[in-house]
C-alpha cells in the first residue's frame, strides 16, 4: 500500500493552514512514479534533491552519486520547470570518508547542502565537523553553502533534538527548551514521522525499531504546535537572510 500521496498531502494541508514554507528534499523514484504530487508541492515549496533510491554515499563511488544527482536534479527540473538549488545526502551519508561530494555537488548547480549531521550516529555522521551553523564548505577548490544540522547541549551533553526520530521521542518542553536557546534550528521530517498507522517492519533490529516507530501517534499534534509556537523558512529562503561572507569557511581537509 502506497501511503506517501496521503501523507504528503496532509503536511502540505497543515503548511498551508500555518502559512509556513518548507523545502521537500525528493527521491528520484519518487518523481517517476508521483510526478502530480511533486507538482503540487512545487506550487507552494521548494523542491531539492535527495538521490534517485536512497543509497548512502559512502556505498557508492564519486562516479556513480555523481550520475545520481545528475539524473535527480534532471528529472526534478524537468517536472517542475524549476532549477534545483538544494540538496540533502541520503541518511547524513556526507562524512569524512565522502569530501569528494563538495566537488559533485559545485560541478552540478547545487548552491545549499544540508547533509552535515555533525555528531555520531547509526549511519553517516561528520563528528569531527567544527560548527553547528550556516557555513562555507570548501574541498579541493569547490566551495557550497552548508546548513548543518544543529545540536544543543542538555544535562551537559550535546543533543540533535529538532527533527526524525529525535522530535517525535522527545517531550515538546525539552524540544522547546532547546529551540529558545538556540540562535540557529534546522528541522527535518519524512510523511511517514507523523503516520501512526504505518505498517511496522517486524525484523527490525530494537534500536532502529525504537527510532522509527516511537512518538507517531502524538507527532502531527506536536508539528501544528511547533508551527503555532515558532516561524520556519525553506533553505533558499534562510539562505537570503544570511550574510555568507561573515560565516566560517570550512576546508575540509583540515577536518
Amino acid at each position: 500500500e502506497s501511503r506517501i500521496e496521503k501523507n504528503a498531502e496532509r503536511l502540505l494541508e497543515l503548511l498551508e493552514e500555518k502559512n509556513q514554507r518548507a523545502t521537500w528534499f525528493c527521491l528520484g523514484w519518487i518523481i517517476k512514479k508521483y510526478p502530480t504530487l511533486i507538482k503540487r508541492i512545487a506550487l507552494n515549496h521548494d523542491v531539492a534533491c535527495h538521490s534517485m533510491d536512497h543509497q548512502l554515499l559512502f556505498q557508492l563511488k564519486p562516479a556513480d552519486v555523481r550520475k545520481d544527482i545528475q539524473d535527480n536534479i534532471h528529472l526534478m527540473e524537468d517536472v517542475i520547470g524549476k532549477k534545483v538549488s538544494s540538496y540533502r545526502s541520503p541518511g547524513f551519508s556526507f562524512t569524512t570518508k565522502t569530501k569528494w561530494i563538495v566537488n559533485i555537488l559545485a560541478e552540478a548547480g547545487i548552491k545549499y547542502d544540508c547533509s552535515i549531521f555533525p555528531m555520531k550516529r547509526n549511519h553517516g555522521g561528520y563528528a569531527s565537523f567544527p560548527v553547528a551553523k550556516p557555513c562555507l564548505v570548501s574541498y579541493q577548490g569547490s566551495v557550497v553553502k552548508q546548513f548543518p544540522m544543529n545540536k544543543s547541549a542538555l544535562a551537559g551533553r550535546d543533543l540533535v533534538f529538532s527533527g526524525g526520530g529525535y522530535f517525535r521521542i522527545l517531550p515538546y518542553s525539552i524540544i522547546s527548551l532547546l529551540m529558545n536557546k538556540s540562535e540557529y534550528v534546522m528541522t527535518y521530517f519524512h510523511p511517514r514521522d507523523f503516520d501512526p498507522g504505518q505498517p511496522v517492519l517486524k525484523n527490525l533490529p530494537y534500536k532502529r525499531k525504537f527510532m522509527s516507530y516511537t512518538g507517531l501517534k502524538n507527532s502531527f499534534s506536536k508539528l501544528n504546535r511547533l508551527l503555532n509556537d515558532y516561524k520556519f523558512v525553506s533553505v533558499e529562503e534562510a539562505a537570503k537572510k544570511i550574510n555568507w561572507s561573515e560565516t566560517p569557511l570550512i576546508n575540509l581537509e583540515n577536518y
